[in-house]
């Protein structure tokens, strides 16, 4: 739970950062440090070495062979010096700081930085730590072939043991106090930067979640002040900008939501009383073209009043028409769904609607796809739409264009649909009303009732199906119909033997 704060995982990361760097950096100067003072104790043996040597050198060259024991005995009384000796190539101590050693094989260590033809070493002595072993040659100078002839080359060696402990001493002193150090910087810059995250990013990005769950929960009136221009400044600002504008658009959803409330309500009172209207209205129109029809009937066939009585008949089977739309809408009859070839549909459909008097000069084209599976629906009501949608593209055309039918199969969402296409070549449907032509009573038509293409869209959509439609500008319009297909059932007759492309 801890490491699930981003505050926290930062804090986190940035003091092993801090820790890392501090502590590398505090090793390398250690170690740097130790380096110095190995080179100094190194340098100061090096340089006793010399003064030793320069002392012995004059001493040995007038013949004053005890002046070089005493000058040995006395150099060896510094408490950091652990011998100071001259052995013979061949391993024996012939002078020495302690006389004991006088005559005695040297100490290995010292002899095999002679054989190894090295000048130095660091050699672990119990009881007296780590010893700085430095040796150096005395050559066989002329002066000296008094004394050693001139047929060795190298007379004797010069040795010195530098006790170390005090080396290691100031160097263990030295590692614990980068030691605390290191540990009290990185105890400190862990602090500040643990309050600077709490205080300027931890704490304002708290206040932000604290008022998300107040929007979340409906408060849209709050805001925050923003303390800086830096990004949690911009952040805070982009928060008040979203809240402010969540809020404008639910004050308008409201009104919105209000309007469509209220116009659902005037469209339902509007329902009930169509449809009580049209109840009303419906007995006696049928009264009243049954009587005409009788009076017709009596007329002689070339009685003029004929002609008269006809065209009223017309116009109460187009009254009959919008009394039966504002009755389905107002009270739709359920659905009864069947198994159903929408290519057999389509074929009648348009056999009906070729008898139609402005679909006389219109071609009609058919393009289904064979084989298609049915679907479950109410034959009549999909009968309907498609008669209702087919009527209205013959009358958009005016008398001259072509009426294009497609069926086919596609897939959606790993389901089969079967898709339906009613496209003429009028003069298409302005793109400022195309959204508004399924709205009920919505028409522009002079003697339209603004509910032929929302009672197919109720249809289709009761269905499981969707209408749609796509229209341009002197190019006709295409109203789509996809409805989800079903499996054939046992005893089909087929599902679905269209044709292919037909001129009617």
């Amino acid at each position: 739970m801890l490491f699930k704060s981003l505050t926290t995982r930062v804090i986190f990361i940035s003091i092993s950062l801090l820790a890392f760097g501090i502590s590398a950096f505090a090793y390398i100067n250690f170690k740097r440090e130790q380096k110095h003072l190995i080179n100094f104790a190194r340098e100061n043996t090096n340089l006793l070495l010399n003064t030793i040597e320069s002392s012995v050198y004059n001493s040995m060259r007038i013949g004053n062979t005890q002046d070089v024991q005493i000058i040995l005995e006395m150099v060896g009384q510094n408490h950091k010096l652990l011998g100071v000796r001259i052995f013979h190539p061949h391993g024996i101590v012939m002078k020495s700081s302690n006389p004991v050693e006088v005559g005695k094989p040297v100490d290995a260590g010292d002899y095999g930085l002679f054989i190894n033809n090295r000048s130095e070493g660091i050699f672990p002595i119990p009881g007296q730590g780590e010893v700085l072993k430095m040796i150096k040659p005395i050559y066989n100078q002329e002066q000296c072939h008094i004394c050693h002839g001139d047929k060795a080359r190298i007379i004797g060696l010069l040795d010195v043991n530098y006790s170390l402990a005090e080396t290691r001493k100031r160097m263990v002193e030295g590692a614990k106090l980068f030691v605390v150090s290191t540990a009290a910087i990185i105890a400190f810059l862990s602090a500040a930067v643990s309050l600077v995250l709490l205080k300027f990013v931890r704490e304002p990005l708290n206040r932000i979640v604290r008022n998300m769950a107040r929007v979340e929960e409906g408060d849209l009136s709050v805001r925050m002040r923003a303390e800086g221009t830096d990004e949690i400044g911009r952040l805070i600002e982009s928060f008040n900008s979203m809240v402010g504008k969540l809020d404008t658009a639910k004050l308008e959803l409201e009104q919105y939501h209000f309007h469509q409330m209220e116009r659902a309500d005037r469209l339902a009172s509007v329902g009930e009383m169509a449809a009580g209207i049209a109840h009303e209205i419906k007995n006696p129109l049928t009264g009243i073209a049954a009587a005409i029809t009788i009076l017709r009937d009596d007329f002689p066939p070339a009685d003029p009043r004929t002609e008269i009585v006809n065209e009223v008949l017309e116009q109460i089977k187009r009254l009959d028409k919008t009394v039966n739309d504002l009755l389905f809408f107002g009270k739709p009859t359920p659905p009864e769904p069947a198994f159903t070839d929408l290519n057999a549909i389509l074929k009648k459909t348009l056999m009906f609607a070729s008898q139609h008097r402005g679909g006389k000069n219109i071609t009609k084209q058919l393009d289904l796809q064979e084989d298609l599976p049915p679907v479950y629906v109410d034959p009549k009501q999909i009968q309907q739409v498609f008669l209702n949608l087919i009527l209205n593209a013959v009358q958009a055309m005016q008398d001259q264009g072509t009426l294009t039918i497609t069926s086919e199969l596609l897939e959606r969402d790993g389901s089969p649909w079967v898709r339906v296409g009613i496209a003429d070549t009028g003069s298409g449907i302005p793109q400022q009303i195309l959204e508004k032509i399924f709205t009920p009573f919505f028409t522009t038509k002079a003697q339209g009732t603004g509910l032929g293409l929302a009672i197919c869209h109720k249809l289709v959509t009761q269905h499981h199906g969707t209408i749609s439609v796509t229209s341009h500008d002197g190019k006709g319009t295409v109203f789509t119909i996809e409805l989800p297909a079903s499996a054939i059932p046992a005893g089909f007759p087929g599902a679905g033997r269209g044709e292919p492309t037909i001129q009617v």
